[in-house]
This record gives structure tokens, C-alpha cells and sequence, in this order.
């Protein structure tokens, strides 16, 4: 039901770029990071460190690659259809009602403490940013420049493997057991996102709804 996806429209140029900026950000920042982690050197805390990713992401898009963040299918409201503004705030309000009742009790002693301002600004926000900031690399940066290099179904299934079993998830082969269900349960998530950025063109719409799954 959604319009025809615009095209892109910068060259190969900016394609290129694109690739190299995925491949820092995933292949060199977000490894030594959790290199970090696993050596136990001090880590700036999630609040802090998920914002400047998504930063940092957003900043080589536009001034690295040289493209419009439109381009990787972050488009300004006033020009999102009636159909991606009506598909969006159904699964919004859904997403909430369904998260909401699973976790009903667990939400309830959150809601109790004494510091839920605090907890909502160093968890549920950094989380929320976190499933945003993976979808502007997967999907926006990396499976953008994929489609338009291979076409739909390589683009789409070359990237998603690449969220599936690359550095983000690559942690499961070691530390989950067994870690099948959880990489099929992962390519699966991915592969919706997937289908439906490329059916919709809208970034917005995957990265807010993979960022309310993070939270929860």
C-alpha cells in the first residue's frame, strides 16, 4: 500500500563513502568498543555513548558521503504519506499496548521507584537511540547503497545478514546456547525491517520501532 520508494539519487561517489562509513563505524569503532568492554577499561556510560554514535553516524552521512539525510530515508514529516503516517501510528500505539501488557508487572516495580526519571533517561532513552542508530547503518547507510548497487533481494539479504551474524550480534556465537533460535530470530526481525524500508523508503518508521523493542 505504500507509494513507489523515491530513488536515490546520488552516484557512485557517495556510494562508495557510504560503504567505508559503515565499515568504520562497525568494522573499527563499534569492535574496539567492545574490546573495551571485555578488557574492562572504562567505558563512557550508555547514555552518553549511544547519542554520540548516532551522532557521529548522522554527521559522515551528511558531511562525509555528502548526502542529504533524506537520502537514506530519514524524510521530514510534512512529507511522509497519508498511508506511512496512518501505518506508523497504528503500530506505534499497538507495539505499546502489546510490550506493555507482557512486561505488566516488571513495568509496575519501575514505575514504583523512586527514580524513574532517572531510569527513563539512562535506560529507556539510550535503548530507544540504540535500535535507531542500527537502523541508520543497516538499513539507511548499508542496504541503501547494496539495493542500489545489486538490486532489491541481494541488497536486502546481503545487509541483513550482515546485522544478523556481523560484529553488532556477533557476541551470540560465544556467549548464547544455543544461539540458532536467537540468530533466526534475529534475520527474522531484520529481514521485516528490511522489507519494509525498502517498501516504504520512510527510515523513520524501522528505527522508532526497532528503538521501542530495544527499550522494552
Amino acid at each position: 500500500l505504500f507509494e513507489k520508494k523515491r530513488s536515490s539519487t546520488y552516484g557512485a561517489t557517495g556510494g562508495l563513502r557510504l560503504l567505508l562509513i559503515f565499515f568504520a563505524l562497525e568494522g573499527v569503532i563499534g569492535p574496539r568498543l567492545s574490546l573495551f568492554g571485555w578488557l574492562h577499561f572504562p567505558l563512557p556510560p550508555v547514555w552518553l555513548r549511544v547519542p554520540i554514535l548516532l551522532g557521529l553516524a548522522l554527521l559522515l552521512v551528511r558531511f562525509v558521503a555528502g548526502l542529504k539525510l533524506s537520502e537514506i530515508g530519514l524524510y521530514r514529516w510534512r512529507e511522509w504519506s497519508a498511508t506511512e503516517k496512518s501505518y506508523f501510528v497504528q503500530v506505534f500505539l499497538i507495539a505499546n499496548v502489546v510490550f506493555s501488557v507482557l512486561f505488566a508487572d516488571r513495568l509496575r516495580i519501575i514505575l514504583a521507584e523512586p527514580h524513574l526519571l532517572s531510569r527513563a533517561w539512562t535506560v529507556f532513552l539510550p535503548y530507544l537511540l540504540w535500535g535507531f542508530y542500527q537502523e541508520v547503518v543497516y538499513r539507511g547507510i548499508l542496504q541503501t547503497e547494496l539495493v542500489r548497487r545489486w538490486g532489491s533481494l541481494r541488497g536486502i539479504l546481503v545487509s541483513n545478514s550482515l546485522y544478523t551474524f556481523g560484529p553488532l550480534h556477533f557476541y551470540h556465537f560465544s556467549h548464547t546456547h544455543p544461539a540458532l533460535p536467537v540468530f533466526v530470530g534475529i534475520f527474522a526481525i531484520g529481514l521485516f525491517f528490511g522489507l519494509l524500508f525498502r517498501s516504504s523508503g520512510n527510515l523513520w518508521m524501522v528505527a522508532i520501532f526497532h528503538g521501542i523493542g530495544n527499550s522494552y
